[in-house]
């Protein structure tokens, strides 16, 4: 009998508990998923704007690697051009030949480093530009996406 009572009483809260339940509506589905999209292009647009700040700080690294890479370029062009006038008011000298090799050697490395620092600041400064359309589109998708969950 006491079997048949807990049956009873657990079937009774079974169908208590089926009744009760809430029904959830279509728009609230369509609000909450509106919101989750708003939350994800808020946080994409936060990572963007940080890494574009990140991305602008080292600008100015650059622009002086530029500089310094280009005197340290024109200086050894400078230094290759004598060394390269002494060997040619005298050939023949082995001395002069070895400093006219090493200094075209540094001259070498020393305009190949500013041609790469100039395309490291041509890079950095497409990667900003780049950066700042697509934090633009996220905030034109931001305001749609606002501006048409308001208007329920």
């Amino acid at each position: 009998m006491k079997i048949k009572d807990i049956i009873a009483v657990m079937g009774f809260l079974l169908i208590t508990m089926s009744v009760s339940a809430q029904v959830v509506s279509k728009d609230s589905i369509n609000m909450l998923k509106d919101q989750k999209q708003v939350l994800e292009v808020s946080k994409r647009l936060n990572e963007r704007k940080l890494e574009l700040a990140k991305l602008e700080n080292q600008v100015a690294q650059k622009t002086d690697d530029v500089a310094t890479t280009a005197e340290k370029a024109r200086k050894s062009a400078e230094e290759n051009k004598q060394a390269a006038e002494k060997l040619g008011d005298n050939p023949q000298d082995k001395k002069h030949a070895r400093r006219a090799n090493k200094s075209a050697g540094s001259a070498h490395r020393d305009a190949k480093r500013a041609r790469r620092a100039v395309q490291n600041l041509d890079k950095l400064n497409k990667n900003i530009e780049s950066l700042k359309k697509k934090i633009a589109d996220d905030e034109s998708k931001l305001a749609s996406l606002q501006g048409s969950g308001s208007g329920r």
